[in-house]
C-alpha cells in the first residue's frame, strides 16, 4: 500500500497541465457551463470582464505578502534560525515531524509566512538531514510544508473569521456577529489544528520509506540555500551601487527606515487601538513591511531585497488576472450559486459539515482567496446550516476544509511553493493529493463528530 501511495505520488504530477494553462482550462469550461445552465452569451461576458480586474487590489496584496515575506525570510535573522533548528534532529522522524511543526506553527500566526517560510524550511532540514546519511525525499517533504500551512485556516490570519468576527460584515443581518472563540478557537478547530500536523508529519515519514529523492537530486533547490542575492542585500553587501555623499547617506542610513517604521507604528495604532479595527490583510501587510524595514536595516538593502524576491512570485501576477476571470464567472453568473445550493440541498444534520467541506473544494478549485470564497458561499453555506439546524460557525469552518483542499490540489500555490524552493511543482502534486485528502477526512471527521 505504501509503495502505491507513493508511485501514485510521484506520477501524478505528469498528467498535470501548466499552471496557467490549467486556469485557462478552468476558464473555459465555467464558461461553458454558465452558458448550458442558461446565463446568456451578455451575461457570460459581462462577467468574465468584471472578474478579470475584480482581484486588482487582493493581487497587488498577495504579492506584496509573497515579496515582503521572501525578503524576510532570507534575512539572516530567519535564515540562521532555521538552520540552527534545522541542525537538531538526529533522525528522518525527527526531520520530518520538526519541519513541519516550525511550518505549522509560523502559518497558524501568520499565512503569508508559513508560505514563504515553508520552502527555507524544506531546503534546510532536508541538507542537514542529508549530510548525516538520512534518508530524506525532498519532494515529499516540501510538499508536507505546503500542507503545513492548512493551520491558518484556524489560525489569526484566517480571512472568513475576520470578516465575520468584525461589525457590519456582509452577513451580519442573517448571523451576526461570529466571535473567534466561537469559529477558530472552537474545540473541534483547535483539535484539528493541534493533530493535523501530528498525521501529516506520520504521512510523511511512512511515504519516504521507499526509494526517495534526496535534496542534491534538485541543483535549484540546493542552489537556494547559497547566498542569495536576497542574503547579500539584507547582510550589507553593496547594494547602493556608485552613490555618493547625500544619495549614499540615504540609500544606507538607518535613519529613513526608522522613520518610515514609526510612520507605519502610528497607522497600527490608529488601526487598533484608536479605531478598534480587526486584523486584516493591510494591517498584516503593514506589520511585515515594519519588520522587514526592521531586518534589512537600510534602504539600500531592502531595494535590493524587493530585486531579488520579486521573480520568486512572477507568475502570481498572471494567475490572478485569470483566476480573477473564473471567479467573476461563479459570482456575477447563477454559476456559483447553483454548485453550492446543490451540494447543501444533500446535507442533512450529520453529514452537513461532509457536504459543506466538498462544496467549498469544488468553488476553491476555481477561486484562490478563502476571503471571496465566503463572499460567494457564505450565504447559501449559513441559509443552509439554518435548513438542516447546524450553526452558523459550522459552516463556516467545515467551508475552510474544502477551501484548504483546494488551494492543497490547484497548481496556484503549488507553483509559489515549488517557485521559492526552485523545482518544478509536478514534483510534489502527487504527494500534495495525498496531504488534502488527509486534511479532508480528519477535518470533517472532527466537525462531525465533536461539538463546538
Amino acid at each position: 500500500m505504501r509503495d502505491r501511495l507513493t508511485g501514485f505520488a510521484r506520477a501524478a504530477g505528469a498528467y498535470v497541465p501548466d499552471a496557467t494553462a490549467l486556469a485557462v482550462l478552468m476558464l473555459v469550461l465555467l464558461a461553458a457551463l454558465a452558458l448550458l445552465a442558461g446565463n446568456s452569451v451578455a451575461t457570460t461576458a459581462d462577467a468574465f470582464y468584471r472578474g478579470l480586474w475584480g482581484l486588482l487590489a487582493f493581487g497587488m496584496q498577495a504579492t506584496l505578502l509573497l515579496v515582503l515575506s521572501t525578503i524576510l525570510s532570507g534575512t539572516p535573522l530567519f535564515r540562521n534560525a532555521i538552520a540552527r533548528l534545522a541542525a537538531l534532529p538526529r533522525s528522518a522522524t525527527q526531520v520530518v515531524l520538526a519541519s513541519v511543526l516550525v511550518t505549522a506553527t509560523a502559518s497558524y500566526f501568520y499565512w503569508g509566512l508559513g508560505i514563504a517560510l515553508g520552502p527555507l524550511v524544506a531546503v534546510h532540514f532536508a541538507r542537514a538531514a542529508e549530510a548525516r546519511g538520512l534518508r530524506i525525499d525532498f519532494p515529499c517533504l516540501l510538499a508536507a510544508q505546503l500542507a503545513a500551512t492548512s493551520v491558518w485556516q484556524y489560525g489569526f490570519s484566517s480571512t472568513p473569521a475576520l470578516m465575520a468576527a468584525t461589525p457590519g460584515h456582509h452577513l451580519e443581518a442573517q448571523v451576526g456577529v461570529l466571535s473567534f472563540a466561537s469559529t477558530n478557537w472552537s474545540t473541534p478547530a483547535l483539535l484539528l489544528v493541534a493533530t493535523f500536523p501530528l498525521a501529516l508529519a506520520a504521512l510523511a515519514r511512512l511515504l519516504m520509506r521507499g526509494a526517495v529523492q534526496p535534496l542534491s537530486a534538485f541543483p535549484g533547490a540546493l542552489a537556494f540555500l547559497g547566498e542569495s542575492a536576497a542574503e547579500r542585500a539584507v547582510a550589507g553587501v553593496s547594494a547602493a551601487g556608485d552613490a555618493r555623499g547625500f544619495a549614499a547617506w540615504c540609500e544606507r542610513t538607518r535613519v529613513l527606515p526608522w522613520l518610515l517604521v514609526a510612520g507605519l507604528g502610528v497607522w497600527l495604532w490608529q488601526h487598533f487601538v484608536v479605531q478598534g479595527a480587526s486584523l486584516d490583510l493591510n494591517a498584516m501587510i503593514t506589520a511585515l513591511l515594519v519588520l522587514v524595514l526592521l531586518t534589512t536595516g537600510s534602504l539600500a538593502r531592502f531595494a535590493a531585497g524587493l530585486q531579488a524576491a520579486v521573480p520568486s512570485c512572477w507568475q502570481v501576477l498572471v494567475l490572478f488576472q485569470v483566476y480573477g476571470a473564473v471567479a467573476g464567472l461563479l459570482q456575477y453568473t447563477d454559476l456559483g450559486t447553483r454548485l453550492a445550493a446543490f451540494m447543501a440541498e444533500l446535507a442533512t444534520p450529520v453529514t452537513f459539515a461532509f457536504w459543506t467541506a466538498v462544496s467549498g473544494t469544488l468553488v476553491a478549485l476555481f477561486v484562490p482567496t478563502s476571503g471571496g470564497q465566503w463572499i460567494i458561499q457564505g450565504f447559501v453555506t449559513v441559509e443552509a446550516a439554518r435548513a438542516v439546524g447546524a450553526p452558523p460557525e459550522l459552516g463556516l469552518i467545515a467551508l475552510g476544509i474544502g477551501d484548504q483542499v483546494g488551494n492543497l490540489v490547484a497548481p496556484f500555490w503549488l507553483v509559489v511553493i515549488a517557485g521559492i524552493a526552485r523545482i518544478d511543482f509536478r514534483a510534489i502534486f502527487g504527494y500534495a493529493l495525498l496531504y488534502a485528502a488527509l486534511w479532508f477526512a480528519l477535518g470533517v471527521a472532527l466537525f462531525t463528530l465533536v461539538p463546538l
